[in-house]
């Protein structure tokens, strides 16, 4: 029987084609695990059909890359043996040496490295048209890619009980890093997400007037006293109290108050009519979950009380509105402002001033972990109250009162250290030189 002998060119060119198949196969392959699964559900539940195809590819990713590795392993062994039938006819015996050597570098650039970088760049524009050929390729082969896949996974299933399950769902940590990489989002709007993620990790005792600066309407005082408060007022609802704030007899909006501040004189009994109930909510509640329960209980303000009733503060809806979206009303106590810079840049901050606000009026890292206040901060650290005034470093910051009285810091000079702050790991590091 005589036998039939193919040209080399056609070898060749054979070798072309099989160069091609396997790339397809390579950037397949990395173009479907590239693949953003969050743009990809997007994509879906658009009707894009590309994506569609894509996404029922991927719910069973061992037939997937069975098909894929099948296919790409077929080509290449066919590959290799056309390359060494050409290796032989243009050098020989020698040619099965050098074949292997040539196809193998030559795969590697064409068929491998190549094609696994563009997909990688561009996984969209080849995994969607590519699903359309590995439907079919998948349904074709099923018997054989069932039998590998059922092998495979006989000889995985061991291995699998040890790894501990990789979650799908992002937490929130990493959820948080994915908006903070500000991926095609505006700045504004980058920062009003984070602001959501970042409620969890804030209380109303964060946010909320202290009670020291509660304003309020002490029933007890003169008519005129009582319609200064109210005119003078920066907040639209106050709290109506007699003799201290402990005893808070309900919120009056001062809408409500336009009723009866016309009239030439007005009882405490009709303020009282126009109060509502006051709303208390316990200290250390978390933001997410008085978002909620503003929402759910139609209010809008709320009395933050510790463990004996006493209150301790106040927090608004506004307050934690401005937690994600930033400050977006007139603060009309901006004229006496808590921060004064000076001219050698250093600041006179106020004693009660809210560690959280100071560090983002002015990009600073003072811990906030523990007291909420300047004031607290400085006793926390000094484990005492001073009589005079003291200077104290913390991290990198200098502190200096400058006011005491009634045993609370009323204000301190603040400033960034030009030293170095200390690293405990290197003063370990020398003891052991």
């Amino acid at each position: 029987m005589e036998t039939v002998t193919l040209p080399t060119t056609l070898l060749l060119f054979a070798i072309l084609v099989l160069t091609l198949l396997s790339a397809y196969f390579s950037s397949s392959e990395t173009a479907m695990m590239k693949l953003n699964p969050y743009r990809l559900k997007n994509l879906v539940r658009k009707k894009h059909r590309g994506a569609r195809k894509a996404n029922r590819l991927l719910r069973r990713q061992d037939r997937l890359l069975g098909v894929i590795l099948i296919g790409n392993n077929l080509v290449n062994n066919v590959a290799a043996t056309v390359a060494a039938v050409i290796g032989v006819r243009i050098f020989g015996e020698t040619g099965l040496v050098v074949a292997p050597i040539v196809l193998t570098i030559y795969f590697l650039i064409f068929a491998e490295i190549a094609p696994k970088t563009i997909a990688a760049e561009r996984p969209e524009t080849i995994a969607f048209p590519s699903a359309y050929i590995l439907d079919p390729l998948l349904k074709v082969s099923w018997p054989l890619v069932a039998a590998v896949n059922w092998i495979s996974n006989a000889i995985v299933e061991p291995f699998k009980s040890r790894t501990a399950a990789v979650p799908g769902d992002l937490s929130m940590e990493e959820l948080r890093t994915v908006v903070d990489s500000g991926a095609d989002l505006p700045q504004q709007r980058q920062n009003m997400l984070l602001g959501v993620l970042d409620l969890d990790n804030v209380t109303v005792d964060d946010i909320m007037v202290p009670r020291a600066e509660i304003a309020g309407i002490n029933i007890d005082v003169s008519y005129t006293d009582i319609v200064g408060e109210i005119v003078n007022s920066q907040h639209t609802r106050l709290p109506v109290y007699r003799e201290t704030i402990n005893n808070v007899l309900g919120i009056l909006h001062l809408r409500r108050a336009s009723r009866f501040l016309t009239q030439a004189a007005f009882s405490r009994s009709e303020l009282l009519q126009e109060t509502e109930e006051p709303y208390f909510v316990p200290e250390g509640t978390p933001l997410p979950t008085q978002l909620i329960n503003f929402q759910r209980n139609k209010n809008r303000i709320a009395l933050v009380v510790d463990e004996y009733g006493e209150i301790q503060g106040i927090v608004t809806l506004e307050d934690i509105l401005e937690e994600i979206v930033g400050e977006f009303t007139t603060d009309f106590a901006s004229d006496i402002p808590e921060i004064h810079p000076q001219n050698d840049g250093s600041y006179f901050i106020e004693g009660m001033a809210l560690l959280r606000d100071v560090n983002r009026a002015l990009g600073w890292e003072l811990p906030t972990i523990g007291p909420r206040t300047i004031n607290g901060l400085i006793l926390e650290h000094l484990e005492f109250i001073p009589e005079t005034n003291v200077c104290l470093r913390i991290g990198r910051y200098l502190l200096e009162t400058l006011q005491i009285s009634d045993n609370v810091v009323k204000t301190v000079r603040i400033s960034q250290a030009d030293l170095p702050e200390p690293n405990p790991d290197e003063e370990e590091e020398d003891e052991y030189e």
